[in-house]
């Protein structure tokens, strides 16, 4: 059975052993999240503090938009965003990942102590009762401080939340 987490597409290109996973494991995004790598690849600001581990990045954004422009993939992708919430096929990256993207919409429910994108998040993951996983500690912060009832990991946390079987 694969464990399920709620994340944002850069984190991918970001943090690395999220592809390589031990056990299965299926990633939901919110769409929004693939527009933002568009942003991301065009900035002229650093993503990483090192040069080197910036052009990585910044080379991984670009196969992962390659990989969502692949004929098939972009025609599952814009399936769902034809409706609201709707979820796209799987697409599976290798044989331990898939993606599935969402067509999630921004809800004013966590508007003012949250951005758009990490309302997204929020909202995904209590719909699709599923766990979300991110870097951000100080989003990680908020969410305990705002008391908002999602299952939430930090990604230095990954391997651990993978192994668990956790119901949220």
């Amino acid at each position: 059975m694969s464990r399920t987490f709620v994340i944002e597409a850069v984190m991918l290109a970001v943090h690395g052993q999220l592809l390589l996973p031990a056990s299965p494991v299926e990633y939901i995004i919110p769409y929004s999240t693939i527009q933002e790598l568009y942003e991301l690849q065009d900035t002229n600001e650093p993503l990483m503090m090192e040069s080197q581990e910036d052009e990585h990045v910044k080379g991984i954004i670009r196969e992962l938009i390659a990989f969502f422009e692949e004929p098939l993939n972009k025609k599952k992708i814009e399936r769902a965003l034809q409706v609201p919430w709707r979820k796209s096929p799987p697409l599976p990256i290798n044989e331990h990942v898939t993606l599935t993207i969402i067509y999630a919409l921004d809800q004013a429910e966590y508007g003012e102590l949250f951005d758009p994108i990490e309302t997204e998040l929020i909202v995904t993951a209590n719909r699709e009762q599923t766990a979300l996983l991110t870097d951000q500690l100080e989003f990680l912060d908020r969410l305990l401080e705002a008391s908002v009832p999602v299952e939430a990991y930090d990604v230095e946390d990954f391997e651990f939340a993978v192994e668990g079987d956790f119901q949220v």
